[in-house]
């Protein structure tokens, strides 16, 4: 064999042994085989599938997917505020019109309520974008979104991505599809801090749910895809004409499934939302108003980890345009007289006041102090002050309730003589009593009428005593005063040596507004939530005193008012009121009330370290008193809250009639002589030009004495009300007896020990 056929031999060896490998290769790879492995392949998947199915339970819901905010509304239905971590309120479906719903659906699903609660190919696709890295995954129903969003979480996993398809599966089974759908719709972020339908239709509409429009929930539908790149208020052109496309193209498809008329369809346009509008936070008097809301709910049986956990749509009884009022009257009143960057001393000046309706008890304003976020502590409803001679109505109100007599047997009523020396001691008492009256002032012989004009200490010193002191506690209690740890039952009680609140004070005049029937005051209307509710308000209406006893000491303030130490609260309107001027000046009341409204006004001394002040030197130069800014602020207050006035007048045909008193001359006061007051059997309203002369700028009262010079208008005794203390002495220094009642001063201090030991007996006065 030659070279050349050698060669030719073994290409031809070379090329048989090619042709039996490959044979062997394709026999291995037959199309059965093949066919055979992928069945398999595919049964383990399955069986893959399966136990993960048995294995992976639906969940319970995420932290986030059940919080809420609680939503604070005005009364008249407008947001005051909304609290919790997250803005987000849930309602059911019967709260969303249909044709809205509908929107989700047809943007989202078109068939949700035919499928089985998955996509299995939108899945698929999302699996391969996250093994790839090409991002978010699409193509997920209804169903599965609820499942993200409810029980799961938004991170882009493949183990996440095939939680949601199991449990998906599970809970298109075990649920509705309208609970489904309104989970999605509740869970759902909308962008503008806005979880669930509610909260956006509040952020993009200003509108509750139940009131979107379709094309509205079109929107909404359509921004569900990209939230903050669809948002109208800073979306790019582009992002506008994407927004808006898709606008249509959830419209033509509620059309395409017969859940919108093409007609109705031709007439919408886009629905341009509103901009952006800050929530409302807790600042200024919001914070003060909710937690007063809080506490009510806390007494009606809402716990207070209740309230945290959200859901609450709480309905208040505060009147939006009467609350701008109240603000309005404490800013121009008493705000733009203080710097208090600049002042140490005006800036230890707090106020606070409640207003409420007698006949229904719903406390319409509130203000708590210069704001939530700068003072917690609501001056509304902080009880650590004395309300010094706003109490002094109560004492004659358990005298008339007790048909009290004199230690010389008279009746006592608004007629009824009393001596008004200052610094008389009581008669009739164990313990050892001498007020002083306001700058000492004694007046000698004068009715009830003018002695509640006038606040004089003596007098109510006295009529405490003649009542008991334990009878008038019991008066107090029954109007709804605060009892605390408990009151000092003696003589000085009746100057308002006790502590109690503006809400406290606005609650007993408004039981005296009411005829003597029980007002309970509520800042709450209405407390909704899905699963509990909160329990009734506390009803009054029980008559705690005779309606002739609560007439007459109305009928006693009207004098305060129209001639007394109360003329700055004087408008267009019939009122009753009293101020009040505690020890050292510390704190300054008037509170007053018309047929409609009834409001608790007070200013109180507060250092930074929440130590009590006086308020000498601060509003203006002197003492403060209620006389003073208190009734200022009462009076701004009541007339816009009254519209401007009102012609009601107050209905006391049960009153005691007002029996002329005779004039008294007070010694130990400036040389010039006060003027008598004449209480009438009737109240006058101030806008009558002929009887009562028009709201004087000089807040001094025009029957009584001129103030001393530094003296502050307005006061409690005689016009002036100035003093430091209402309340003759406030026990300071231990007991009543040996000299500790301390027969204190409406003139800013205490003559402690000037009728310790001593018990004077009251003669019968002069008439």
């Amino acid at each position: 064999m030659g070279r050349a056929e050698a060669r030719r031999a073994r290409q031809r060896g070379a090329r048989r042994a090619g042709k039996a490998g490959g044979g062997g290769i394709r026999r291995f790879f037959t199309w059965k085989k093949l066919l055979g492995a992928f069945f398999t392949f595919c049964l383990l998947v399955m069986g893959a599938f399966f136990i993960i199915y048995l294995l992976v339970p639906v969940p319970s819901a995420n932290a986030q997917a059940e919080m809420e905010s609680n939503v604070y509304k005005y009364s008249d239905g407008t947001v005051l505020t909304r609290s919790g971590k997250i803005n987000r309120e849930i309602v059911g479906l019967d709260k969303i019109p249909t044709e809205v719903q509908n929107t989700f659906v047809a943007a989202e699903n078109k068939t949700f309520y035919k499928d089985s609660g998955v996509d299995l190919k939108g899945t698929a696709r999302g699996v391969l974008n996250t093994l790839t890295g090409k991002g978010k995954q699409g193509g997920s129903t209804i169903t599965q979104q609820y499942v993200k969003n409810y029980y799961l979480n938004q991170e882009q996993t493949v183990t996440r991505k095939l939680k949601e398809l199991v449990i998906s599966l599970k809970v298109d089974q075990e649920k509705e599809k309208t609970e489904i759908l309104a989970g999605y719709i509740n869970t759902s972020y909308y962008g503008r801090g806005a979880y669930g339908i509610q909260a956006a239709a509040q952020a993009y509409y200003r509108t509750d749910a139940q009131k979107l429009t379709v094309a509205q929930g079109a929107y909404l539908a359509a921004l569900l895809q990209a939230p903050n790149q669809y948002d109208w208020a800073i979306a790019s052109p582009t992002s506008k004409k994407l927004v808006t496309e898709r606008w249509h193209y959830v419209l033509n498809n509620m059309v395409e499934e017969g859940w919108l008329d093409a007609s109705e369809r031709a007439k919408l346009t886009f629905p341009e939302p509103k901009p952006p509008k800050a929530a409302p936070g807790m600042e200024g008097q919001t914070g003060y108003i909710v937690e007063a809301a809080n506490a009510e709910l806390a007494r009606r049986g809402v716990s207070e980890d209740q309230i945290k956990a959200g859901g609450w749509t709480i309905t208040l009884n505060i009147d939006s345009k009467r609350q701008k009022a109240l603000v309005k009257a404490v800013d121009e009143q008493l705000e733009k007289k203080l710097d208090r960057e600049g002042d140490k001393r005006d800036a230890t000046v707090q106020a606070g006041a409640t207003s409420i309706d007698p006949k229904t008890g719903k406390v319409v304003a509130l203000y708590g102090g210069v704001g939530a976020t700068e003072h917690w502590l609501s001056n509304a409803t902080r009880r650590d002050y004395q309300p010094a001679s706003t109490f002094k109505p109560i004492v004659l109100a358990s005298a008339l309730e007790n048909r009290s007599v004199t230690q010389d047997e008279r009746p006592i009523g608004l007629g009824t003589v009393y001596d008004g020396t200052s610094k008389r001691p009581v008669e009739g008492s164990d313990v050892a009593f001498a007020p002083e009256n306001e700058d000492d002032r004694s007046y000698g012989p004068v009715t009830v009428q003018r002695a509640t004009n006038s606040s004089i200490n003596s007098v109510y010193a006295q009529m405490i005593v003649d009542v008991g002191p334990d009878k008038v506690k019991k008066t107090a209690l029954a109007l709804g005063m605060h009892d605390g740890e408990g009151w000092p039952v003696r003589p000085a009680m009746s100057l308002g040596t006790m502590g109690a609140s503006p809400w406290d004070m606005a609650r007993v005049y408004a039981t005296l507004d009411n005829h003597g029937k029980e007002v309970v005051p509520s800042i709450v209307k209405s407390a909704e939530h899905r699963t509990r509710s909160a329990e009734p308000a506390e009803e009054g209406g029980d008559q705690v005193i005779s309606r002739e006893a609560a007439d007459t000491v109305t009928q006693a303030m009207t004098g305060v008012v129209k001639n007394g130490s109360g003329q700055n609260a004087r408008g267009d309107y019939f009122a009753a009121g009293k101020t009040g001027t505690s020890e050292n000046n510390r704190s300054a009341w008037f509170v007053g009330y018309t047929p409609q409204l009834v409001t608790a006004v007070g200013l109180f001394g507060e250092d930074p370290k929440g130590k009590q002040v006086t308020l000498t030197d601060t509003i203006n130069e002197g003492r403060a008193n209620g006389g003073g800014v208190p009734a200022q602020i009462w009076q701004h207050y009541t007339t816009g809250a009254l519209g401007g006035g009102s012609d009601e007048e107050f209905d006391l045909e049960a009153a005691e009639p007002v029996v002329e008193e005779t004039p008294s001359t007070p010694t130990g006061t400036p040389s010039e002589t006060e003027k008598p007051d004449k209480p009438d059997d009737k109240p006058t309203k101030t806008k009558d030009p002929d009887d009562r002369p028009s709201r004087p700028t000089d807040p001094t009262p025009s029957d009584d004495p001129p103030t001393k010079p530094g003296d502050s208008s307005g006061t409690d005794n005689g016009g002036t009300d100035n003093g430091g203390t209402d309340n003759g002495g406030t026990d300071s220094g231990g007991t009543d007896s040996g000299g500790t009642d301390s027969g204190g001063t409406d003139d800013g201090g205490t003559t402690d020990g000037t009728t310790s030991g001593t018990t004077a007996g009251i003669r019968p006065p002069q008439s």
